[in-house]
Parts: structure tokens; C-alpha cells; sequence
């Protein structure tokens, strides 16, 4: 029997329609807005000026703290501007905007397409390479991933959970991946390992993707310490306290961390680009993009570099059907939809998604009728309806009380819902509140 998760969940139609469409490489934009804040904790300053020539994989944005991490250049070209750009979120943040000017690569970068299998950097040396790669959780949270590999005094990572589950509809960009980069993530597995000290890896993948699961089986016999296990189809396995109960029948404590049961969860696009950081000394300025839709006229997955515009993946996909709705940025449970084509592919971008009209607007909200469906299928054992109305109420001790906090806002209550009540929209609210006054509570 295949394993899954204990609580809640539900299988939303998969619609993998990009699945069987190998990882193209996208032309080169004209020009990149590449933001200094695509990851969790502290944007980084800027360290070039107006009217620099930058090299591909040249550093463009320091670090500036513990919770955040590097900016590279995606492109070679001069520095036009250093403004507010408005990205995927709809708000402007500030970015480096870049001309590009041909493709000329720092020259520290191995680019040459041999595997390199042999781990020679030492395990002290691994989690700062990671850091001046300024590499990111890639399934979508953008958590840096020199923090996770730090492992807290008092804690002890004791196995090492490679997300390949991917369990969003319609985005197939980790799928195309572990089929057509398997062993450079086998690699980069072995390299997390290495910097965690520990001796085992398992690496998650839900059962739709079979093709991947006997490719990454059949390559893992020779890398020791890692398995391959299949999982039941369900959302949101992917979220890591899913993930881990799953695959380890480990429970996160309500506000911990996966440390706290021994796991480390790292995704499979960030194991991969771990093994371009460390043996190819490639920092991380492009990533696989998925562009997809009902009525898109060819489905893809993109290489695009950091800071492209949408509107060009868009294109390179056949262009905007002429019934579209809405567009998305990730996937149709947890992406947000976007406000501009000028937004830039960042780290985070896992997917666009052009949604038709007959499917881009909310139904009209109705009156809750007690069913209980959010409760049965929340994941985190929480009610939906009862933290939406707590925040309806301004209630936001109660809310705290709750444990608004825990819920990871995959959508499943707000999908499954009858009456169409906006429960996540009100649950997100509710939070926001709820750490506000922490925060002040923390200061006092």
C-alpha cells in the first residue's frame, strides 16, 4: 500500500498536460528585472551601480543577514537602472534592471555538460558555497537553503527528505527534471547529506509520476544511503510536515520545524542546483519554469534565466489564447494571480498558468451551511470556518488560540467548500494579524 499523509487532503484534477514536453531552453530576453528580495528574511544590497557591465553568474546583491541570501546577474550587460519594479507578488520591489548584451559567463563556471559524480568539497565548505550560490528552497517557500542546513544547537538532522512529490496541478517542471537531470540530483542529494552528516536520503514522489520514480530507483543503486518512495496521489503532500509523516510516519509539533523530528526537507530542483553550486561553481540565476493552461497552444517547460518577463515565456508558448482569464504565478492552489506580464521569473517561479475565462472568476460566496468538508480535509487538523469567522469577528487572541499559524495555506478548504466562503483569503488575514501581535508582544 502506498503511504500518504494521516489528515485531511483531496486529489483536485491533475491536469499535467506539459508532463511529456522535454526542458527547452528559453531565448534570451533583451532585458531582466531581477528583484533583490526573491527569498524568505532580508532582501540583499545591492552591489552595483547604474551603468556597470555585469557577466552571467556575477554577484549583483550581497546577503545582508543570516535569513537571506545572494543575487546574481542572469545575464551579461550593463546596469540601466536600479528602481521599484512591480513582481509576481503585484507590489513593486526594488530590482536590478539589466540590458542584455550577448551571454559572456563569469569564468569560475564549469559549463560543460559532463556529470561530475566525484564530491571532493568538504563538508565545512559546503554550506557557504550554497550561500554564495544563493541558492533557495525551489518548490516554491524560497526558505534559503544554507539556513535549513544549519542545524540549531540542540538539534540533530538525522535523515535528509528530498521533495520530488510536485503534487500542485498542472506544473511538471520538478517531474521533467528528475527525468532528464536525475543523477545531477542524485549528486546534489549526496552533497546535502554530506553537509547535514547524515547517512540516509529518501527521496518522495507521488505515484502519477512513475516514468520518474523507476528512473530515480534504477540510477539510485549507486548512491548509497538514498531510496526512492512512491506515494499515494494526494494534495498537499508536498508541504514538508506532509512529506515527512509520510514518508517517515514522523508528526512536527504545532510550531516546529522538521528538525525537531531529525528530518531535513530539501526540494528536487534545489538539489540540483546544489550540484551546479558545488561541482560546476554555477550560481543559481535560472531555473525550469512550467507554462501551461486549458487552452494554451503548446504547454512547455522553460530553462528561463532570473528577471525574464512573463509575457516572453508566454510567447515562447504560443502566445496568450484569446480566452484568458487570469494568470497565475505557481500553481492553482497556492499560485497568486498576476496583475502585470512585466513581472519577472524569480527564484520562486515554478509555473505559469493562463487560466480560461470560464474558470478565472471566484463564484458568488454563500452562506456556510455546516458541512464540515474544511475541517475533513484541512491537513493540519484545523476549522476553517471557525478561524474565518474569528477573523470576520476582529477576534485575534482567539485566532492565535486556534492555532492560525499551522495552517500552511494549501487551499483545501477554501476548494472543497459548497458555499464558496473565501476561507483561505480570510485564514491568511487572520495570521498576518495574529504576527503582528506577536512581534509586538515579543518587543515589550
Amino acid at each position: 500500500m502506498l503511504k500518504t499523509f494521516s489528515k485531511g487532503g483531496i486529489h483536485p484534477p491533475e491536469n499535467k498536460f506539459s508532463v511529456d514536453k522535454a526542458i527547452e531552453v528559453l531565448p534570451l530576453p533583451q532585458k531582466v528585472s531581477i528583484p533583490i528580495a526573491q527569498h524568505i528574511g532580508a532582501p540583499a544590497t545591492p552591489v552595483v551601480n547604474k551603468n556597470d557591465e555585469v557577466k552571467t553568474g556575477q554577484i549583483i546583491a550581497k546577503s545582508a543577514g543570516f535569513v537571506s541570501t545572494n543575487i546574481h546577474s542572469s545575464v551579461s550587460g550593463k546596469v540601466v537602472k536600479i528602481d521599484k519594479i512591480v513582481e509576481s507578488s503585484g507590489y513593486k520591489k526594488t530590482s536590478v534592471v539589466i540590458e542584455v548584451k550577448g551571454d559572456e559567463w563569469v569564468e569560475t563556471i564549469d559549463r560543460s555538460l559532463d556529470l561530475k559524480k566525484e564530491i571532493t568539497i568538504e563538508q565545512s565548505d559546503i554550506i557557504n558555497k550554497i550561500l554564495d550560490a544563493g541558492i533557495v528552497g525551489l518548490g516554491g517557500a524560497t526558505f534559503p537553503s544554507h539556513v535549513k542546513l544549519s542545524v540549531p544547537k540542540g538539534k540533530k538532522a538525522e535523515i535528509l527528505i528530498i521533495n520530488g512529490v510536485e503534487c500542485e496541478p498542472y506544473l511538471t517542471s520538478d517531474h521533467r527534471l528528475m527525468l532528464e537531470k536525475g543523477e545531477e540530483v542524485l549528486v546534489g542529494t549526496k552533497i546535502l547529506m554530506k553537509a547535514l552528516g547524515v547517512t540516509k536520503a529518501i527521496i518522495g514522489i507521488e505515484n502519477n509520476k512513475k516514468d520518474a520514480i523507476e528512473h530515480l530507483i534504477s540510477l539510485s543503486k549507486e548512491y548509497d544511503g538514498i531510496e526512492v518512495n512512491a506515494l499515494k496521489v494526494k494534495y498537499p503532500q508536498g508541504g514538508e510536515k506532509q512529506l515527512i509523516q509520510a514518508l517517515i510516519n514522523r508528526e512536527v509539533p504545532s510550531g516546529g520545524l522538521p528538525i525537531d523530528v531529525g528530518a531535513v526537507v530539501h526540494n528536487v530542483g534545489t538539489a540540483y542546483a546544489v550540484y551546479e553550486a558545488v561541482q560546476k561553481n554555477k550560481p543559481l540565476f535560472e531555473r525550469v519554469v512550467t507554462v501551461t493552461g486549458d487552452s494554451i497552444q503548446k504547454t512547455s517547460n522553460f530553462i528561463a534565466r532570473i528577471g525574464t518577463p512573463v509575457s516572453e515565456l508566454i510567447e515562447a508558448a504560443g502566445g496568450k489564447p484569446d480566452d484568458t482569464g487570469k494568470i497565475v504565478s505557481g500553481g492553482p492552489m497556492m499560485g497568486k494571480a498576476l496583475n502585470s506580464l512585466d513581472a519577472p521569473v524569480t527564484k520562486g517561479t515554478s509555473g505559469i498558468l493562463l487560466f480560461p475565462e470560464n474558470k478565472a472568476h471566484r463564484k458568488e460566496t454563500k452562506p456556510c451551511i455546516r458541512c464540515a468538508k474544511c475541517v475533513s480535509v484541512c491537513p493540519m487538523g484545523l476549522e476553517p470556518f471557525l478561524l474565518m469567522t474569528l477573523t470576520q469577528k476582529r477576534l485575534f487572541d482567539k485566532v492565535e488560540k486556534e492555532n492560525a499559524l499551522d495552517c500552511i495555506e494549501c487551499g483545501s478548504c477554501s476548494y472543497t467548500c459548497p458555499a464558496d466562503r473565501p476561507l483561505l483569503d480570510y485564514i491568511r488575514l487572520g495570521k498576518s494579524n495574529v504576527s503582528q501581535i506577536i512581534r509586538s508582544r515579543n518587543k515589550k
